[in-house]
């Protein structure tokens, strides 16, 4: 007999974080996330002191066979004036019932925390700044640092709860065969363009973090809100975040575009640790796992160039992608397997078009759903 549980233990919680490793024990693919970092997640972000979520467990008898966070993003409402709730941490067994049962009881938690929701959304786990999207193309390569990846079969069970398509992420590869010098050479025309503008390209200056990161946050909460679902971060979100990205970023990955002093755009990439996760068992540092992830840095092959944003009125000059060849060329200089740009809105197209010139291939789709309730 089929049965939800809603998660209110530690215990309730380890097993929440846990039955991934379960399920995807046969996935060649498959990275496991860090315990700590998901259990911080669902327990003591910022994101908890203005919103809400709620865990299930689906049991068949006394074995799991399904998760789901039922979330209500308060600070996304009110600044994108709707009626959303989302669901998010969203894995299954291969079986429809299951699936309508898992996306049912998110219905009905958000409709009990406030009965004028009206439209799911999902997966997205926790914000739109954090992981989100149905990996939908692109099983076969392995995800990388803070992606998602899914079995090719809950595609399928989702669209039969009445889930449908909002909006594709698109996500980008280059790898050494693919690399253009006449691509990036043409970069290096556009950064003369723009700094006759009195713009240019320079790395964050890590001493100065603190400094430099606020007048990161500036562009961060300016060039994105337009974007799908974007809700500009708390000071505590922002600080949270940015915490975490100076603890792997490698600085020779880390431009800004500043004009008189003043931030235009920005780009960060960062190693691929999943390189290294994936061989932590369960996720768990402690009592060898830390050391894996720390030897195993400078082994690290691959980047993800995880955020790049140009503010209004100095996009369509070029900036973006001089940004992008700014990376690809430290990509190629430290000897780089690859590089993934991701993701980009699928309507983006200034940054999509940027992405191209320089040789991008659109290797993986993720897609995020909704319906009316």
């Amino acid at each position: 007999m089929k049965t939800i549980v809603e998660v209110k233990s530690k215990k309730e919680l380890a097993a929440f974080i846990d039955f991934p490793h379960d399920l995807y024990k046969n996935d060649p693919v498959y990275v496991p996330e860090l315990f700590i970092a998901q259990r911080d997640l669902l327990t003591t972000h910022p994101f908890h002191k203005h919103s809400s979520l709620q865990c299930f467990l689906l049991f068949d008898g006394d074995k799991i066979i399904g998760r789901i966070a039922a979330i209500l993003n308060n600070r996304h409402n009110e600044f994108n004036h709707v009626k959303d709730g989302f669901f998010g941490f969203f894995d299954v067994i291969n079986d429809a019932e299951s699936a309508k049962m898992l996306i049912d009881t998110a219905e009905k938690w958000l409709k009990q925390q406030d009965s004028t929701i009206n439209n799911l959304v999902g997966p997205v786990n926790l914000t739109t700044n954090d992981t989100a999207g149905l990996l939908i193309k692109g099983f076969e390569y392995p995800p990388v640092i803070l992606t998602p990846h899914n079995f090719a079969y809950y595609e399928a069970l989702l669209e039969k709860t009445g889930l449908k398509k909002q909006v594709d992420l698109i996500s980008w590869r280059w790898d050494k065969t693919s690399y253009d010098d006449r691509s990036v050479r043409i970069s290096d025309k556009l950064e003369e363009r723009i700094n006759t503008r009195g713009i240019t390209i320079r790395k964050l200056n890590m001493k100065k973090f603190k400094e430099e990161a606020e007048k990161f946050k500036q562009v961060y909460n300016s060039a994105w809100d337009k974007n799908m679902g974007f809700v500009p971060p708390t000071d505590e979100e922002f600080d949270f975040i940015a915490k975490d990205l100076k603890m792997i970023a490698d600085p020779d990955f880390v431009f800004v575009a500043e004009k008189e002093g003043k931030f235009v755009g920005i780009s960060i990439a960062l190693p691929d640790v999943n390189q290294i996760q994936k061989r932590i068992p369960k996720g768990r540092l402690l009592p060898t796992g830390i050391f894996k992830l720390l030897f195993g840095l400078k082994k690290i092959k691959g980047i993800r160039i995880f955020m790049l944003g140009v503010i209004e009125g100095y996009r369509h000059m070029g900036i973006e992608a001089v940004l992008y060849a700014k990376i690809i060329k430290t990509y190629k200089a430290k000897d780089y397997d690859y590089a993934e740009a991701g993701w980009t809105l699928e309507h983006n197209h200034p940054v999509n078009n940027a992405i191209k010139a320089i040789k991008g291939d659109p290797y993986k789709t993720h897609r995020i759903y909704e319906k009316a309730i």
